[in-house]
Formats: C-alpha cells, structure tokens, sequence
C-alpha cells in the first residue's frame, strides 16, 4: 500500500474517531463511518471524500444547532443526535455501495447514484434538524391535521425549504466534482427532494408507531416509561433507520433507471 493510501486511511480514520470523541458518532457509528469513508474513497477518490464530507459536516452542525430547543424530541424519537451505525448506514450505506461498484465495475452511472443518494440524505438531514425549529406545528401528510413537532410523516414550510437547500447544495457540490453537467445537476437535485418526500410518505404510511402504556404519549421508541410499548400502527420492524435507507436507495434507484433511459 502506497503512503498517500495510507495517509488518506488514515485521515478517515481520524475524522471518525474525532466524530465519536465530540459525540457526533457513537462508537460503532464512527466504525461504520470509516468504513463508508473508505468505500467511497475507493471508488471516487478524494472527490467522493470531499461529496460524503459535505453531507456529514453539514448534518452534524445542524444537529447540533439549537440543540437545547430540540431535546424535547427524545420522547418522540427512539434514537439521539449522536448517531449509530444503523443511522450511518441508512444515511450513507447507497453511498458506500456506488463506491463498491465504481471500483469493482467502473462506470458513470456510479457517479448518479452517490449523488442522488447524498442528496436525498442531505435534504432529509436538513428538514428533520431545521423543521423542528419551526414556531408552526407540522401537517401531517396522512391525516392533513397538526401533529407534535418531529412527528414522522408530517411537513412544514422550514422544513420543505431545508429540504430543498440541503438537496441542492449536494447536487451543486457534486457538480463541481464530477462531469455532470447542468442537466444531471438538476436531476439530482430533484432526485434528493423526491427522496424526501418518499421518507415523508413512508414515515407516515408505513413506519412503525408505538403508545406507551403508562402516559399513552405517541413515540418511535419500543420502551417508554420504563414500559415495553404498544404498537399502534405502521410495521413493526420498519423504524426510522430503515425508512432513511429505503428512501435513500429509491432516489438512486431512480437516478440509474433515468441514466438508463437518457
């Protein structure tokens, strides 16, 4: 293995670990952090480093924006701000596999769906740190009323606006890397803002919701008062995690069959 390799393994590895140090990872978020890394450095290079750095430092700031006013949502939500690895790869996972493909079969299509993917993520990212900072309670998609603030499956104008944005910078950044080209530019824009809406409509429909026993508060988590909860609605094993995979992965999905056709 040449230095360069090493040092850029090395730096990944580094970044990882200080992730975890400042609690933006947990342990085995920053584990799968690296790995993600070094996939994507395998199959893109520095640039695809440069992509996933946009999305990982953008999101974590946000997360870490206003933190005090979003601490009300750990009785909502099954997981913190400190992400494991399971929110890693839901996030990064479509990533880490176009850099798998690129290096073992290498083609301009990998190109699409490391983007679209980021893009999705990253409008996600956004509109879940920036739209639980909105002074109006959210629309729930499903039953058009007003639910709690970071409900899954509800939306609100800060939100859809950071989705948009974080959706663009992506597709911006990923521009400027790679030969896209303003068509593409524009797809994959729209790629990350369709991937958002898929994450909205699966949080909705299909996530898994639950009650707690003890105050009846509604919640991702399975415990909740110290209580095993009572499952309400949605698939019992599709959390959040799964959703931000799933939603992810159709945005890419969709990039390579526009690939295909144009």
């Amino acid at each position: 293995m040449e230095i360069d390799q090493v040092f850029i393994i090395g730096f990944i590895a580094v970044v990882a670990s200080v992730s975890a140090y400042f609690q933006l990872l947990k342990p085995s978020g920053a584990i799968a952090a690296f790995l993600t890394g070094v996939f994507i450095w395998a199959g893109f290079g520095i640039k695809g480093l440069i992509l996933l750095g946009v999305f990982f430092l953008t999101s974590s700031l946000l997360s870490k924006y206003k933190s005090h006013r979003k601490q009300q949502l750990s009785e909502l939500h099954q997981k913190g701000a400190a992400r494991d690895w399971a929110q890693v790869a839901a996030n990064g996972g479509t990533a880490a596999l176009a850099g798998i493909g690129n290096f073992l079969l290498p083609d301009p299509i990998w190109t699409i769906v490391l983007a679209s993917s980021l893009a999705s993520a990253n409008g996600d990212t956004w509109a879940s740190e920036l739209g639980v900072l909105s002074k109006v309670q959210p629309l729930s998609v499903k039953s058009f009323k007003r639910v709690p603030t970071g409900t899954s499956g509800a939306i609100s104008a800060v939100g859809t606006a950071a989705a948009a944005v974080g959706s663009l910078l992506i597709a911006l950044t990923a521009a400027s890397l790679f030969p896209l080209g303003p068509g593409w530019t524009g797809i994959i824009f729209l790629l990350g803002v369709v991937g958002t809406m898929i994450d909205t409509f699966l949080g909705a429909y299909l996530q898994a919701e639950f009650a707690c026993v003890t105050c009846n508060r509604l919640t991702e988590k399975t415990i909740h008062c110290s209580l095993p909860t009572r499952h309400v609605s949605g698939i019992v094993k599709l959390d959040n995690d799964a959703v931000n995979f799933l939603s992810c992965f159709t945005a890419a999905l969709a990039g390579i069959v526009l690939y295909i056709i144009f």
